[in-house]
């Protein structure tokens, strides 16, 4: 008995797609007709489904493309070493900056959903909204001047010359990180003198007697290089709360020494300077509250050197003991101040900084 044509190419075609021998086809083709048609699709659909041929190509590109990514940045490595050091630093510092995002916003929905308060979140999660808003405002010029046309050149070559101004730490070297925080704290540190020098001109409208003389006392310990101790500074407190040394009631010239400290622009109209002088104090001030809940024992090395840096403490000739013993008198310092005295938790920056230890070098 002949075969037809039809049922030859039939029982061909679904030998060829399913890769066996379907369901009603003899292994002798003798056999016109397929059976259960009907069956044998739902069996190719439940086994290759769009989604499933999609996913598969997806990892099928992911991988070649993994792989072309790789190829060319061993090719970058073994040809232009400087080129790939500034290829890799920038590609690392996107994940770590994609990173941060994702972090943030695990963090901004935990707050919302579960209704935290700010001054309940804990230090890990405030330290890093902090710098994650600082980053944010520094890149903002960066993104403006790239607005234009063909900027993204220029852009590359202003990012290429001038890492430290443009650039935020994501995409710095480790060798960089060093060098910028040690270019950072030299700059603040010319101001220190002058902040001193303007407390001791300060304190002769001082009208208490008492007050004024611990003041100059103090002033004149720093002076001959004698770090103070808590005792000192809690007894001059007042004068910080009010005039002549409240954030509201200092000199200009006062707060623009200030505004390094904290990598602030000096170049400001005196209002404004105070206005932000006081709410990054109070930041500070609620970061040093969440160290005492969270337990200053639980801070690795590297969160003790950048809460000590950020403090104005220069921690690159400290050791961590020398770090965690520093953190400690500042936090027996800080945690008693009342919101109204952050001219004193800004002053203290440089009171109790400059000459901790002796040895350290600015």
């Amino acid at each position: 008995m002949a075969l037809s044509c039809r049922g030859v190419c039939r029982g061909a075609s679904v030998i060829l797609l399913y890769g066996k021998q379907p369901v009603g086809v003899k292994a002798s083709l003798c056999t016109p007709r397929l059976a259960s048609t009907k069956s044998s699709s739902l069996w190719f659909v439940r086994h290759y489904s769009p989604s499933q041929a999609r996913r598969g190509i997806g990892r099928s590109i992911v991988s070649r493309l993994k792989w072309v990514n790789e190829k060319y940045e061993r090719f970058l490595q073994r040809r232009f070493p400087r080129f790939y050091a500034l290829y890799h630093t920038f590609m690392k510092g996107f994940r770590l900056l994609f990173q941060d995002a994702q972090e943030v916003r695990r963090i901004m929905t935990r707050m919302f959903s579960d209704s935290v308060e700010h001054q309940n979140v804990p230090y890990r999660d405030l330290e890093k909204l902090r710098q994650v808003r600082r980053d944010l405002i520094k890149a903002i010029p960066l993104v403006i001047i790239s607005i234009p046309p063909f900027a993204n050149y220029l852009v590359f070559i202003l990012m290429y010359f001038y890492p430290r101004q443009l650039l935020i730490r994501h995409f710095w070297t480790p060798q960089q990180l060093v060098e910028f925080q040690r270019v950072y704290h030299s700059q603040r540190a010319q101001h220190h003198w002058p902040i001193v020098k303007g407390l001791e001109s300060t304190s002769t409208s001082v009208q208490d007697s008492r007050l004024k003389s611990r003041l100059m006392e103090l002033c004149s310990k720093v002076r001959h290089g004698v770090h103070p101790v808590v005792s000192d500074v809690h007894a001059v407190r007042t004068l910080f709360s009010g005039p002549p040394l409240g954030i509201k009631k200092m000199y200009a010239d006062q707060m623009r020494h200030l505004c390094p400290l904290l990598f602030l622009t000096p170049r400001l109209p005196g209002f404004w300077i105070g206005r932000r002088l006081n709410s990054h104090a109070l930041e500070l001030m609620q970061l040093d509250r969440s160290i005492v809940q969270l337990g200053l024992h639980q801070l690795n090395d590297t969160e003790l050197r950048e809460a000590c840096y950020v403090r104005g403490l220069n921690p690159e000739l400290l050791s961590p003991a020398q770090c965690r013993e520093w953190l400690t008198q500042w936090l027996q310092f800080s945690t008693h101040l009342k919101e109204s005295e952050t001219s004193l938790y800004l002053h203290c920056m440089v009171l109790l900084t400059v000459n901790y230890p002796k040895h350290q070098r600015h």
